[in-house]
């Protein structure tokens, strides 16, 4: 017998379908239900590699945490990432089959994914007591219905009931309610049960009209209202929200332990991928998380770091370009420190051949690093382990680029020469003692009295953010009509609301 589930749907991008699906997961796995997420396709260049060695988005991880079981590929088995605005790497069930044009994908190859999105989703749901799903972009995306496998396209097949999250904190969300629903098929608003308003900011009474006017006019009805609440964007799957110069990452409210704060700059450069490395730093006492694009803003840096990239190439251009390459050669002769991870760990080195990502052929690098980095067809997918800074470490592993060490000494998979480091290993930062071990040099090259933090730990960190979603679920929903949903499926007899999907 299947397990029950549900597609929370979303009125746009980023309206907290990644949260809201982890927060349910949260509560279910409280109650006593196994339960396990999904999500058919994830276009996102922040990723993760499961333990049998399989890429899929980074959210779906987060909310396998949630479920408190292992990410596997069949949470995710379809993932894009883009390598520019019109094409993208196709990962399948956790392997990479291609690059790929927007046109060529919705033009036919998405179709045929279907069948394999649904037997994952069926593997799911014959595993589990509950399977909780999360669509993408919004269902009325009425210009790619033919060829959806991730919103109504999955949730007819499946017969799941769908839970439309509106961001109210954008404005709008009673109009975008009702739209979303009159631009669905009558075969797909018959899936459509209800809405949940997500950020709200305010006494709730004087919503409540609202809602009941929207059950008027929709004969669906509000789930909940869940109220704003600061950190709670965990593992997004889009670097470019938190990219924009001058942003900073929200860090841990503690105060500093030593005397100083560390303050740490990231290079916002283009394709940017797995920008959560940083979340461990930010969940230091007394780490400043900045996102930077000029080099001017690497002056009172004790810390800069170039994240990973989808791009390696076109971001060594772009440092150039901007005069962060000239300002990263001069920070690495005065020894102030300097972290590159993956694709930044790549521009770092000397020389970099690429007939693979950018077909760009022989480019050379800041040459701050003894590393001649050759991109290679077949992708490093990897969970690696071991030592450094006399501590113990854990990361993951995702790129094409070969590194050949010529020098240096020994960091992780990488090397180091002075202040200036490179890994191709992401979530490094995440194991506490390594993390603290690593902070300390920084201080001490950067002449800063600051102090690690004795007792942080990223991974109650994370789980406290995940019992704080699990929490608004609990307290802000109507969970005994949203488990009705999830056992039964959406309510019979739901009103049809014209004008309905183009012909």
């Amino acid at each position: 017998m299947s397990g029950g589930g549900l597609l929370v749907a979303g009125t746009t991008s980023d309206a907290g379908k990644s949260v809201v699906t982890a927060g349910i997961c949260r509560w279910l796995v409280r109650q006593g239900v196994r339960v396990a997420p999904f999500k058919a396709q994830n276009m996102s260049l922040n990723s993760f590699v499961t333990r049998e060695g399989a890429e899929i988005g980074r959210a779906q991880a987060m909310q396998a945490q949630a479920c408190r079981i292992e990410p596997t590929a069949l949470m995710n088995p379809v993932l894009l990432k883009p390598g520019g605005d019109r094409s993208s790497q196709v990962v399948l069930m956790g392997r990479p089959v291609g690059e790929m044009s927007a046109r060529g994908y919705h033009g036919g190859r998405q179709e045929a994914l279907l069948g394999t999105v649904l037997d994952c989703l069926a593997e799911l749901r014959g595993t589990y007591d509950a399977v909780i799903c999360e669509g993408a972009g919004s269902p009325a995306e009425i210009n790619l219905r033919r060829t959806d496998i991730v919103n109504m396209g999955v949730a007819r097949r499946a017969k799941l009931p769908v839970l439309v999250v509106g961001d109210i904190d954008r404005g709008g969300v009673f109009a975008s309610f009702f739209g979303t629903v009159a631009l669905l098929s009558p075969e797909d608003q018959a899936f459509v049960a209800g809405f949940l308003v997500n950020k709200f900011r305010g006494d709730v009474s004087l919503l409540e009209p609202g809602l009941e006017m929207l059950l008027g006019l929709t004969g669906r009805r509000t789930y909940g209202v869940l109220p704003f609440r600061h950190g709670l964007g965990i593992d997004e799957e889009d670097g470019l929200r938190i990219s924009l110069r001058g942003t900073v990452r929200e860090s841990n409210t503690a105060p500093p332990v030593g005397e100083d704060v560390l303050r740490v700059a990231v290079c916002a450069i283009p394709l940017m991928s797995n920008f959560t490395d940083v979340d461990a730093l930010a969940a230091e006492p007394g780490v400043v998380v900045r996102f930077v694009d000029r080099p001017e803003e690497l002056a009172d840096a004790d810390l800069v770091v170039i994240p990973g990239t989808r791009g390696t190439v076109k971001a060594l251009e772009w440092l150039r370009e901007r005069g962060l390459g000239d300002a990263l050669v001069r920070r690495a002769a005065e020894r102030r420190p300097i972290l590159g991870i993956c694709g930044g760990f790549q521009i770092l080195g000397e020389h970099i051949d690429d007939e693979v990502e950018s077909r760009r052929g022989s480019v050379d690098g800041l040459g701050l690093l003894p590393v001649r980095v050759r991109f290679a067809r077949e992708k490093t997918l990897a969970r690696p382990g071991g030592e450094a800074l006399g501590e113990p470490v854990e990361g993951y592993e995702i790129h094409h680029g070969v590194a050949g060490l010529m020098g240096g000494d020994a960091f992780l998979d990488g090397c180091r020469v002075g202040q200036t480091w490179g890994t191709h290993w992401h979530g490094s930062l995440e194991s506490d003692g390594f993390r603290r071990a690593f902070l300390r040099e920084v201080a001490a090259a950067a002449g800063r009295r600051f102090v690690p933090a004795p007792g942080t730990s990223f991974a109650a960190l994370r789980e406290e953010q995940l019992d704080r979603l699990g929490d608004l679920i609990e307290q802000h929903a109507d969970t005994d009509a949203l488990w009705r949903l999830i056992e039964s499926g959406a309510p019979q007899g739901l009103p049809f609301i014209p004008p309905g999907a183009p012909a």
